[in-house]
């Protein structure tokens, strides 16, 4: 999920007034959280929130990296920097300068199913920003001065984020020799040789092929009414014409794993060695019912926080990993990732921290897990979900990458109804099923041999 998991402070101010998080999700229950589908196609969804005058405006379109054109890798975030260039209406930077002025915050992301742009503005100026991204959906003027140092600030972004970073530069090389076939094998960025070739007509076509009323999402959380939301949208966005058919999203698919994999990056930078493995699973559009929330249950209970399995085993009990921990991506068009990871004491070598780490999940495969671990962990979840309510873009963002990855707003509503049904049983069983080896990919971080420890200044 998108929220952040990390709500301790929420779930003992719940615990300490006498409220659990499931009796607080009922005095706090959604507002009437409206959803709409317009004649040309544009979804919007209207989440009344009005503590403050402010209001959460976000434009998702269902297209992301594992949507490129083979060989254009990086092109989809190419065209989210691009989008802010500018049209024959509204120059380049005005858009910006006008949220600027009216106090408002933007920015924007890229993912491997969806981009997304969003400003944070008064409520009486929503109308002003609707206008602007209606502009730009289908305005977008892109010349060679523009594409082509734009080309050369996300190959630099590339360099900082991917280039010089030896953690990311280990998950690339994991995701893909992950996944085999998929999409989801290339990185989000882009591969460096690929975005050195991107230019002015491969971003247009993908403009064109992809940005439209009918391929996107809009969702405003705040201070404004549905129906008012839903005027000022017809008056925008409701006047932008389609032009082109939205088309199933059908990518290749991942054949059946049957060998365990493995792969050691080596760097001089790395000062702390580290483990990284995932495993390939059901998103929560692939799943079977249940199968989805139990991986969420489990990822919760192997290792979120102090309390989780492989941090109480390995970090406090043996002291073998200073850190050590689980997480699972539930929010996919595809097949998704299951990851755990950890880094050892000095003196522990990676091959000892992985048996390890192998024993804590055979032993959740063989024993299941206790009524008090799986309260635990639902809670936590349901919890997080209750007060992700109190930030407008969490929300906001939540609902969105939802529908852009196959999911409904019912099912976001439901969703921690579904954690709670959650059984002990199926947490076992989606661990015996999904957490086979043979389905995974481990990664080692090391420092190069030889490399002497960076000096600190």
């Amino acid at each position: 999920m998108i929220f952040d998991r990390g709500l301790a402070f929420a779930l003992l101010l719940a615990l300490a007034s006498g409220v659990s998080p499931t009796n607080l999700r009922a005095q706090t229950t959604d507002a009437a959280i409206a959803h709409h589908v317009f004649t040309n196609g544009l979804e919007l969804v209207v989440i009344p929130d009005h503590r403050a005058p402010v209001v959460t405006h976000m434009i998702w379109y269902k297209v992301g990296a594992a949507d490129e054109t083979p060989g254009k890798s990086g092109l989809a975030h190419f065209l989210e920097h691009l989008m802010f260039k500018g049209t024959a209406k509204n120059p380049a930077g005005l858009f910006s300068r006008i949220v600027g002025r009216i106090g408002g915050q933007e920015n924007a992301f890229t993912s491997s199913d969806y981009t997304g742009y969003y400003q944070r503005v008064p409520a009486d100026e929503l109308k002003k920003v609707m206008e602007f991204e209606a502009d730009r959906m289908t305005g977008l003027v892109l010349t060679d001065d523009v594409v082509l140092p734009e080309r050369d600030v996300i190959l630099e972004e590339q360099n900082q984020r991917v280039g010089n970073n030896p953690g990311a530069r280990l998950g690339e090389q994991i995701d893909a020799a992950l996944y085999l076939n998929h999409p989801y094998g290339r990185p989000v960025i882009g591969w460096r040789h690929e975005m050195e070739q991107l230019s002015r007509d491969d971003a247009i076509e993908f403009y064109k092929r992809f940005y439209g009323p009918n391929n996107a999402v809009v969702v405003i959380a705040g201070d404004v009414e549905p129906d008012a939301a839903r005027a000022l949208a017809e008056e925008t966005y409701g006047k932008v014409a389609k032009r082109f058919e939205a088309v199933p999203r059908q990518r290749p698919q991942e054949p059946p794993p049957v060998a365990v994999r493995s792969l050691t990056l080596a760097d001089p930078r790395v000062e702390q060695p580290s483990l990284s493995r995932e495993y390939l699973v059901p998103s929560f559009a692939t799943a079977k019912k249940g199968e989805s929330e139990a991986l969420e249950v489990l990822a919760h209970i192997l290792g979120t926080g102090s309390n989780s399995r492989l941090y109480r085993a390995l970090v406090m009990e043996k002291g073998d990993a200073v850190s050590a921990g689980a997480w699972y991506q539930g929010s996919s068009l595809d097949m998704t990732k299951f990851g755990v990871h950890g880094a050892p004491r000095p003196g522990v070598t990676l091959p000892q921290l992985e048996a390890e780490i192998d024993g804590v999940i055979a032993e959740t495969i063989d024993k299941g897990v206790s009524a008090e671990e799986l309260e635990r962990a639902k809670t936590r979840l349901i919890a997080d979900a209750v007060y992700a309510r109190d930030n407008q873009a969490s929300l906001a963002r939540w609902y969105g990458s939802a529908l852009t990855t196959g999911a409904t707003v019912d099912d976001v509503r439901q969703w921690p109804d579904r954690i709670k049904a959650v059984t002990a049983a199926q947490v076992q069983e989606a661990a015996r099923i999904w957490l086979d080896r043979r389905r995974s990919v481990t990664g080692y971080l090391v420092r190069q041999p030889g490399a002497q420890p960076e000096k600190k200044s």
